[in-house]
């Protein structure tokens, strides 16, 4: 019988520095982001830094499709939640545009300025406020700590009003941290602050889904093995929660290019998002 034990919690959650080449993220993001902006601007298909909060940060843009949007897409920036902007991450928005949907990003106020659990408050009033703006189902997705927020949108502890809530059709946490009690173990904590009654309160595994609640846990086969089992975890547990659950290990993908479908209608990531 082989044991496996973590010995190593900062290597176990350090991406960057476990990727050969991994430090041209998240800069890689920037230029591509910008130019999908400044495309979907001078289409008239972009409102840019829309106020849904009163934190400097409590903004999100919105992308549109050329024609009225089939339903509405959420996409919710990663960065172990002390890290990154909206405006890293708009050219994911191009795959669901492209199939129909329009697409909102937000930003939210920064830990240590917040704990987790206020994030999670701006994300669901971010969520609230851009799923008044356009008609039809809600579908969430984020990548890493985004990931987590997405998944805890969907518990029965959710903070969307009950409206808002019943019209998400699906959730796709891409690379998501889905309990927070490991990281607890790092030095991200000095920053992050996570204690063990937020960390059950927090955790989308260690809470019930909504009623209804799909969920797919996406992640790349070549990242690291917590956020691999992070992945798997909330599928299973969900699963015997009554939720209906996916999981889906994309080959050759790791924790920074696992979201670069987004950016392909034809991508299957795309296509497990916004096709019922």
């Amino acid at each position: 019988m082989v044991e496996h034990r973590v010995t190593d919690w900062d290597n176990a959650y350090a991406n960057g520095a476990n990727i050969a080449g991994g430090d041209r993220w998240p800069a890689a993001w920037d230029g591509p982001a910008q130019a999908f902006r400044e495309n979907m601007s001078a289409q008239g298909r972009a409102r840019l830094d829309i106020v849904y909060g009163e934190a400097p940060r409590s903004r999100f843009d919105l992308f549109l499709p050329p024609t009225a949007p089939k339903g509405l897409v959420v996409f919710i920036h990663g960065g172990y939640w002390m890290e990154s902007h909206k405006n890293s991450w708009s050219h994911l928005a191009a795959g669901a545009v492209g199939r129909g949907f329009a697409v909102a990003m937000p930003s939210y106020t920064l830990c240590p300025q917040i704990r987790i659990s206020g994030i999670v408050n701006e994300v669901a009033a971010a969520i609230g406020e851009a799923a008044a703006m356009v008609d039809g189902p809600l579908v969430l997705t984020g990548h890493s700590a985004g990931g987590h927020l997405a998944g805890r949108m969907v518990t029965e502890a959710s903070p969307l009003a009950p409206g808002v809530a019943q019209r998400i059709r699906k959730v796709v946490s891409i690379s998501g941290l889905h309990d927070l009690r490991p990281l607890m173990f790092t030095a991200l904590n000095e920053t992050l602050n996570i204690d063990e009654r937020e960390a059950l309160s927090e955790s989308p595994a260690l809470l019930r889904p909504r009623q209804g609640a799909r969920i797919t846990c996406w992640v790349g086969g070549g990242e690291r093995s917590e956020f691999l089992r992070q992945s798997t975890l909330l599928a299973n547990i969900w699963t015997g929660l009554g939720a209906a659950t996916g999981s889906v290990v994309e080959p050759d993908r790791h924790h920074f290019n696992v979201v670069d479908g987004l950016a392909d209608p034809d991508h299957p990531l795309t296509r497990t998002l916004v096709d019922e």
